[in-house]
């Protein structure tokens, strides 16, 4: 089974940053896409971005411009990088990782970020 593990989430001031590491128990090279969604409180969970196995990224357009994606395959590491954030921003963000071979989605247990108005 493959475990997701989320990490640097955290208290931010309007207009900061945060960087969100999402660390795979396997290669990432198995996975065609790894991403992040968030939920917000009494909202439904939405996709916020993700990035293949080609490097290649898409967003969600309220985060267009102030979020980037990368992955270090060494560390099997995807990492969400959001800067101006922003109060809208709160909620708790979940990586996810689908599997090249297969229709499995794995999940990370969230992590909490908070802007605060």
């Amino acid at each position: 089974q493959v475990q997701l593990v989320e990490s640097g989430g955290g208290l931010v001031q309007p207009g900061g940053s945060l960087r969100l590491s999402c660390t795979a128990s396997a290669s990432i090279s198995s996975f065609s896409t790894m991403g992040w969604h968030r939920q917000a409180p009494g909202k439904e969970r939405e996709l916020v971005g993700f990035i293949t196995s080609a490097g290649t990224t898409k967003f969600t357009d309220s985060v267009q411009g102030r979020f980037t994606m990368s992955r270090d395959s060494r560390k099997n590491t995807v990492y969400l990088q959001m800067n101006s954030l922003k109060p809208e921003d709160t909620a708790v963000y979940y990586c996810y990782a689908r599997e090249r071979y297969g229709s499995t989605d794995y999940w990370g247990q969230g992590t909490q970020v908070t802007v605060p108005s």
